[in-house]
């Protein structure tokens, strides 16, 4: 058991890059996993680790030996999920990465659902809207929305992400309702900070050609919560994903504007690090979620029913 444990505490210190990180992955203090790595290196009479007071660089035989360790550990959860497969439970922690707005308003239902049905399985999940290291960080599968970067890892489409340009009915019966996307650059705009170029929307018109529009904005944050509820508030125009905006839009706080225009659609993917072995509860977590999410979403499909209103009513 001693050596198992060993194992456990190398590969960790190596995948999390430091002692502390690893300890937070192992649920276990500081020293004992420094313990058992230098109890590893006593035991095997070399140095697998080159310790400094900033960094852990691997040795020539460290890097070796944790490609072995690796396997080891992988080859020996695959056969206890094999096991627990064949038995018809699934069991261990599904470390899953989320953006922010999306995971807080639209995971828990789907979460809930696969624990009612897997209820030994354990979720750490990571809320964040930045970019993360699923290698570095010990995530096993991570939710991401927009043109994949990062070719190395593999990746399951999930659904479209549509986005719609809105504003509160203050504000048009203020400042009156843009006829065309060039118009909104006499109105007041709020931008999504983390796009690459923020004050540039993109379109494409009833004619099916790209273009985009570049805005004056008077506000830019990171969050699209922040900003549909700025926007809700009669601060300006917004355009927000669908999965944020629709619930404004259902209770009348925004109103979708320009919808004779096809606004920017993202896809949306379940990604996972290339391993020899995908996990039984890893790969049966994806598959329920593109199950989960076929279809028109349910967001989508309120936008789509109130847009036609008020087509009908113009």
């Amino acid at each position: 058991m001693d050596k198992f444990e060993d194992l456990q505490a190398f590969v960790a210190v190596v995948e999390a890059g430091s002692f502390t990180a690893a300890a937070d992955r192992l649920k276990s203090a500081k020293s004992a996993v420094s313990r058992r790595v230098s109890a590893l290196e006593e035991r095997l009479g070399v140095q697998l680790l080159r310790r400094t007071t900033r960094v852990l660089n691997l040795t020539e035989t460290g890097s070796s030996f944790y490609e072995h360790s690796a396997r080891i550990l992988a080859d020996l959860n695959e056969a206890e999920a094999a096991v627990q497969q064949e038995h018809g439970e699934l069991r261990g922690t599904l470390r899953v990465a989320l953006p922010l707005s999306f995971g807080v308003r639209h995971m828990c239902k789907p979460i809930a659902a696969f624990s009612k049905l897997h209820p030994k399985v354990e979720f750490d999940l990571n809320l964040n809207d930045r970019r993360i290291d699923l290698i570095e960080e010990g995530i096993d599968v991570a939710l991401r929305i927009g043109r994949l970067q990062d070719s190395s890892h593999i990746a399951r489409r999930l659904f479209d992400v549509h986005t719609v340009i809105c504003a509160s009915p203050h504000y048009l019966k203020v400042h009156g309702e843009p006829q065309t996307p060039a118009d909104l650059s006499d109105h007041r705009c709020l931008v999504y900070s983390n796009l690459t170029d923020p004050n540039k929307w993109a379109y494409v018109d009833d004619e099916g050609n790209k273009r985009a529009i570049d805005i004056d904005s008077v506000m830019s944050a990171s969050s699209g919560d922040f900003l549909a509820n700025a926007a809700a508030h009669g601060m300006g125009i917004v355009m927000q994903p669908t999965f944020i905006a629709a619930e404004s839009i259902r209770r009348g706080n925004l109103v979708p504007i320009l919808t004779d225009h096809t606004w920017p659609i993202s896809p949306a993917y379940a990604i996972y690090p290339p391993t020899r072995h995908l996990s039984y509860r890893v790969r049966a977590f994806i598959d329920f979620l593109v199950e989960r999410f076929s279809g028109t979403p349910q967001w989508d499909r309120e936008c789509e029913a109130i847009t036609m209103r008020k087509g009908s009513v113009t």
